[in-house]
């Protein structure tokens, strides 16, 4: 496929700067829009920067003037009236324009597996996830009304170097180098979606230009679904330890801590296992290339080499051992 304009809508992100990275490689005209460069991770060279605030009519307008892209690939948007902006700002100036929805929009609890894109999305555990049922619905809307050319992608769990996949982040490291015993989750045996940003950037940059799914959702996720307990396990093998791991079921962790409800009632106590064959029938390059034990590798050492990054949230690590008390008595 021909080099096309490419604008990024945030580009900066754990999902979003590998995707910036491949449509570079890949030889497009990529721009960036955001509110300026990330140190963490810095845009390639190649790339223009147009600094603005996406929320902000006039800001934007100042980045874009009057512009016009092949595509525009929108990842910070999560209400109706941000996508409805969007609509309003690209009608007639972009052949194609790829909203990041999420999996987590996905019939929770799943009825029938493995997920298809055809799955119905309701999620009443999630705000966020309905948020981006609503969105997705005022986007078919107005690809069915006025034609605007939507593609919908719905990740699973995508990480990068700087992720960390467990319940309690970076408390769960510290307590396993400690010799102290971490909590999973239900029985650990729930198998788990999780995508390397690398695999998903294939997946995503590959719909560019497609004019065959317009009006289309794709899920774009590795074939890998280890089950909690080994996503827990090669953690802890990479920090150079075996976990002592203790399950402990949904309810009583939400109990306990009340704000992890959302997380984990509509999206991490249930079993996600999503047949792919919709994406790679589209993007038959698309594949798993990093499997979590190597992802876990990369996690380990990024966060072994910065120190900011290890932080143990001292009131979240006295939950988790009062967690562990109510399957200890």
């Amino acid at each position: 496929m021909s080099a096309q304009d490419i604008l990024f809508v945030g580009g900066s992100g754990v999902i979003s700067a590998a995707s910036v990275e491949r449509a570079v490689e890949l030889g497009h005209r990529v721009a960036v829009l955001n509110r300026g460069r990330s140190e963490e991770r810095p845009l390639p060279e190649e790339v223009e920067l147009l600094q603005g605030d996406i929320r902000d009519t006039e800001s934007v307008q100042a980045a874009l003037g009057d512009r016009e892209f092949d595509v525009v690939a929108q990842f910070t948007a999560y209400t109706p009236a941000h996508v409805q902006a969007d609509i309003d700002r690209f009608a007639g100036r972009t052949g194609q324009y790829v909203f990041i929805s999420s999996a987590s929009a996905y019939q929770k609890p799943p009825l029938r597996f493995p997920i298809t894109e055809s799955t119905p999305l309701r999620n009443p555990f999630s705000g966020y996830a309905r948020d981006k049922i609503a969105c997705e619905a005022a986007l078919t809307t107005a690809y069915r009304d006025q034609g605007f050319p939507v593609t919908i992608v719905r990740p699973s769990h995508t990480y990068d170097h700087t992720s960390m996949p467990t319940l309690a982040g970076w408390n769960d490291v510290a307590r396993m180098r400690a010799g102290r015993p971490v909590v999973v989750h239900g029985d650990g045996t729930s198998p788990w979606a999780i995508t390397h940003t690398t695999d998903f950037a294939v997946g995503f940059v590959g719909l560019f230009g497609r004019r065959d799914v317009l009006g289309e959702a794709f899920h774009i996720m590795g074939d890998q679904a280890p089950t909690w307990d080994q996503i827990y396990t090669w953690l802890g093998e990479a920090a150079g330890v075996r976990p002592e791991l203790v399950h402990v079921s949904s309810d009583t962790i939400v109990a306990v801590r009340p704000s992890l409800a959302a997380d984990l009632h509509g999206d991490r106590a249930h079993p996600m296992v999503f047949d792919t064959t919709k994406i790679r029938r589209i993007v038959p390059e698309f594949r798993t290339r990093v499997p979590f034990w190597i992802g876990a590798e990369e996690i380990i050492a990024y966060h072994d080499a910065t120190p900011a990054r290890q932080v143990v949230d001292a009131g979240l690590d006295a939950d988790l051992d009062r967690m562990i008390a109510t399957v200890r008595v």
